[in-house]
């Protein structure tokens, strides 16, 4: 029987040996005091629901807070950020310095997903004898994406421009770029109203079985080789809530982070489940983890030079209007190895 884990000790994790996750020194909650809840928008993907899996099915567990996690598509955890709909968002990198030029502070509580250097998963999406074998014939093409001002493409484009030499400007390109919600991206696709698809990772996956769609581009392996390991999406909170419950959310990065560990660790027990809730092969979620990002739960330097190297792009591509300096915008309490 699989033993939760609290924070008043480290991590036994099954099959694995892992390092325990820091055990912070927060106070308990008095008798008859109920737990403070952490709202969490996070990327609306059955991956990302391996690494709350422990949370959820009490595994993780604390004296102190409970996390309400809610799944979003791309676009929507964009607005939630300027919205403050929710204490932590699981927010794109290139939407902490638009906000920034809004007026809108946010604090960088640690990365949310790290592209692996392997790069699966990422790529454009052609129908199955398409006559479009390469990304440099795109040209006059209609192109969708799951989000136009998301990190996610702005790698894709950038991968377009620095590899095959295409105009990728959102508008007057060598492409037209279309935006479709993610879940009716294969539906577009296959149905002939683009001519190529970014497919978000699930759907990258079902592909890569089915032979229904053909890759004509690794656009993650190939931005490995660009700019090396890169960030696509951080978890980011508010300072004035911060400040107000500081261990509150020291309790959540911690939890987020031995969530993500334990799914790595029992691997069979919580990709099974998942894999019958979503109708998935449990190899989907082996692969996800093994071949295509990382959900580390911490913010160390690799993490900064990397959303750093993210902002100036943006500001190139005309994204967002400057860059801040990430090192103001990591919370000091960030858990950094």
């Amino acid at each position: 029987m699989t033993t939760p884990i609290s924070r008043r000790r480290a991590l036994q994790l099954s099959g694995t040996a892992l390092a325990a996750p820091a055990i912070l020194s927060l106070p308990r909650r008095a008798a008859g005091q109920s737990k403070q809840t952490i709202t969490y928008g996070y990327l609306l993907d059955p991956a990302y629901d391996a690494t709350l899996w422990a949370i959820r099915n009490g595994r993780v567990t604390s004296d102190l807070i409970d996390i309400q996690a809610t799944g979003l598509v791309i676009p929507s955890l964009i607005q939630a950020t300027s919205t403050k709909q929710f204490d932590v968002v699981m927010t794109a990198v290139i939407a902490v310095p638009a906000a920034a030029a809004r007026g809108l502070d946010l604090r960088l509580l640690s990365a949310a997903l790290v592209y692996k250097p392997e790069g699966e998963g990422g790529g454009l999406w052609v129908r199955k004898g398409s006559p479009i074998t390469n990304a440099s014939q795109l040209k006059g093409r209609k192109v969708a994406s799951y989000g136009l001002r998301s990190t996610g493409w702005m790698y894709v484009r950038d991968v377009l421009h620095e590899r095959y030499g295409l105009n990728i400007a959102l508008e007057g390109g060598d492409f037209e770029q279309l935006e479709v919600a993610a879940p009716n991206l294969p539906t577009a696709l296959g149905t002939g109203q683009v001519d190529a698809a970014a497919l978000i990772h699930s759907q990258a996956w079902r592909a890569s079985q089915t032979g229904e769609f053909v890759n004509i581009c690794d656009t993650s392996k190939t931005l490995y080789e660009l700019h090396g390991q890169m960030v696509a999406a951080v978890n980011a909170g508010f300072p004035e809530r911060i400040s107000a419950h500081p261990e509150a959310y020291q309790e959540f990065c911690r939890m987020i982070k031995a969530s993500s560990e334990y799914a790595l660790a029992n691997q069979a027990e919580v990709f099974g489940d998942l894999a019958k809730k979503t109708n998935l092969d449990p190899a989907f979620f082996t692969w996800w983890f093994g071949k295509t990002s990382e959900v580390p739960g911490t913010f160390t330097d690799g993490h900064a030079r990397a959303v750093d190297l993210a902002w100036h792009m943006a500001k190139t591509y005309g994204l967002v209007p400057s860059v801040p300096d990430v090192k103001t915008l990591i919370w000091e309490h960030a858990i950094r190895a």
